[in-house]
């Protein structure tokens, strides 16, 4: 009789368990996203629509491909999370309704586009909880890049792009010698006359490069705080880069006046968009080799 009470005081005891937790409901989140889906298809046709016959927003059809990637990437955290609803995304969702209602009578399409997006953060908060949209923090800050800019910030970020391009060309084609006059967007040279035009505003590479540089400092640095800079660094690359484009057009239409239109213009323009992403990744390299920034990667994380 004492060797089984001493038996039984020698086991350890017997940890208490956790009553289970409900797993995310991934059947009727699938659901209800694609009844969003179906209530914003008008606006969301007339977006698709926009880059197809957009260049400037010809890269909104990468983003939410990259962005269910990363997502995908991260499935295993995400299915290991458990149910717990944030109920205050209801109101989120009905913001997002709200919004599209108002920008649908104010035929506002930036109203109308960035709605879809609230709404779908209220419906996985609502399935998932604040858990759930912190493990999909950085593919939804992506979304906003498929949408285009409103029109006027589009006009008021256009029109100091092209000014500002048509300057530096008519400085550094100064001093190759080459005789130029410009007259605010437009450059009067002696073969013809260069209208730097919106096309030419670098916008086009600027929302690009911006979108790519997040992405690329994801997949290859680690460190959030990297993202931000390399996000910022890119708006300077854009701008010189775009209006290198803009006097090398100008050099090229001074051999030959059929180089600065047509198929050579875009090809021109491919080559310095590349120019401008390797000059991206090139800072991405100065940066991790600055000496404060080596130490700190050296460092081991607690």
């Amino acid at each position: 009789m004492s060797t089984q009470v001493a038996d039984i005081s020698e086991r350890p005891p017997t940890p208490p368990v956790a009553p289970p937790s409900a797993q995310i409901p991934w059947a009727a989140m699938a659901w209800f996203t694609a009844l969003l889906i179906a209530v914003f298809f008008p606006i969301l046709r007339a977006l698709v629509s926009q880059w197809m016959n957009d260049e400037d927003v010809s890269h909104g059809f990468f983003v939410p491909v990259i962005a269910l990637f990363i997502a995908w990437q991260r499935r295993e955290k995400i299915l290991a999370l458990h149910y717990e609803p944030a109920w205050w995304g209801l109101a989120i969702m009905a913001w997002g309704g709200l919004q599209a209602y108002l920008g649908t009578l104010a035929a506002e399409l930036y109203l109308q586009r960035t709605s879809f997006v609230i709404s779908l953060v209220g419906l996985l908060l609502v399935m998932g909880g604040v858990a759930l949209v912190r493990q999909l923090l950085f593919p939804l800050l992506l979304l906003p890049f498929m949408i285009p800019i409103p029109a006027v910030i589009y006009n008021q970020l256009t029109f100091p792009l092209q000014m500002f391009a048509s300057q530096v060309a008519e400085t550094v084609l100064g001093w190759f010698g080459i005789p130029v006059l410009r007259d605010g967007n437009i450059l009067e040279l002696a073969s013809q006359k260069l209208s730097v035009a919106e096309a030419c505003s670098g916008i086009r590479s600027l929302l690009s490069l911006t979108f790519l540089s997040l992405v690329y400092a994801y997949f290859f640095d680690g460190r959030v705080w990297m993202r931000w800079v390399l996000f910022i660094l890119t708006i300077p690359i854009a701008i010189i880069a775009n209006a290198g484009r803009v006097t090398i057009t100008g050099m090229l239409s001074e051999v030959n006046p059929e180089l600065a239109r047509g198929f050579f213009h875009e090809l021109e323009g491919w080559i310095i968009f590349m120019i401008a992403l390797v000059l991206l990744l090139a800072t991405h390299f100065l940066i991790c080799r600055l000496p404060f920034v080596s130490r700190a990667k050296e460092q081991p994380v607690a």
